[in-house]
């Protein structure tokens, strides 16, 4: 662990986090400046008037148990994209180190490397062979200034997860040398999880998490940063305290609760069949070259040139995102998967 503790910047590692107040129950809290009464119409579990626990212990467990990971391995965050930059600010010092991206993938990942004035290294997925992950490519451009490579799984727009065997062969050749991030964002509509076995196995490994997706929860804006415990304790300090609102905490712990469960899955089932019928549906369209095999909760349709399948959805009421202006995405559209009758509207759009 101390080879992948020595790539953080030295000011992360030798930074003291900051003290809050103490929290002790039982006891009346005059130490923090709050107010003592709840405002009008609260029903928080704990007051609005209240700080929030400065780290969200009681979410962190209950995540760390539903990603079947140690807590003290896990870092909730104000989404994936959080987590995102926090990695970038920890690892790289502006103007000397470098992020690897293998576009066409999440734009996040260069949007945070900008912010932080980091270099970015674009190394192309493999159009020809499905978009894979160019492994042995990223091997080679490696340098001494590379600190990170983000591998989103499955992959934003091209909906594709990478073999489990390409990220171990890519963390095994970084060993030492750089930080593998593996962005999940979309894994639990695929056909199998690999977070656990990936950490157990690499200590340059971290994952990253998000309950937007199939927690039904994107304006609550939880993630997760998942990594062995030491790196997940050095990040966290860059964090402030309080981060995490307590309605958010609130809703979260209703959503992981036995029944909320239960019946998302049973909208995940939903999505995972409909993605199934809404390619086949598209497929018959005249202007529809290709739909990308996707394990995500969305379809990437390659379209004849001069098509006007956007321009049609629109009519319909249905906006889609069009990737036409990518040139390793040409006449391309993402398609999220909605409702079997948000479906339904498409396909009667596109089929106008």
């Amino acid at each position: 662990m101390s080879a992948t503790l020595d790539l953080l910047r030295r000011e992360i590692s030798a930074l003291k986090p900051y003290k809050p107040a103490d929290y002790v129950d039982g006891f009346i809290r005059l130490n923090a400046n709050e107010t003592p009464w709840r405002p009008p119409g609260d029903e928080s579990r704990d007051g609005l008037n209240r700080y929030p626990d400065p780290r969200p212990a009681e979410l962190t467990v209950k995540l760390a148990a539903h990603y079947g990971v140690a807590a003290d391995a896990l870092l909730v965050t104000r989404g994936s994209s959080e987590a995102i930059d926090m990695l970038i600010r920890s690892f790289c010092r502006a103007g000397q180190d470098e992020v690897i991206i293998c576009p066409p993938t999440f734009g996040m990942y260069e949007f945070y490397a900008q912010v932080q004035g980091a270099d970015i290294r674009r190394i192309p997925l493999d159009r020809e062979n499905g978009y894979m992950l160019p492994v042995d490519e990223i091997s080679a451009q490696w340098t001494d200034h590379s600190k990170l490579v983000f591998v989103c799984s499955p992959n934003n727009p091209t909906g594709n997860c990478f073999p489990d065997s390409d990220i171990d062969r890519l963390a095994t050749s970084l060993a030492g040398r750089g930080v593998v991030v593996v962005d999940g964002a979309y894994i639990e509509f695929a056909a199998n999880d690999p977070t656990q076995e990936l950490l157990a196995r690499h200590d340059n490994i971290v994952v990253l998490r998000t309950l937007s997706k199939s927690l039904s929860l994107a304006g609550i804006r939880c993630g997760s940063l998942i990594g062995r415990a030491p790196l997940i304790e050095l990040i966290g300090r860059i964090m402030p305290p309080y981060c995490f609102p307590t309605t958010s905490q609130d809703a979260v712990l209703r959503c992981l609760g036995a029944e909320a469960q239960t019946e998302l899955a049973a909208r995940r089932r939903i999505i995972i069949a409909e993605r199934k019928r809404l390619a086949e549906a598209l497929e018959q369209l005249p202007d529809v070259l290709r739909i990308w095999p996707s394990d995500a909760n969305f379809l990437l349709v390659e379209t004849t040139p001069g098509s006007t399948l956007s321009a049609r959805a629109r009519a319909g009421n249905v906006l889609l995102r069009d990737f036409g202006w990518d040139p390793m995405l040409p006449n391309c559209v993402r398609v999220t998967v909605g409702s079997p009758a948000d479906n339904e509207q498409l396909l009667k759009a596109l089929r106008s």
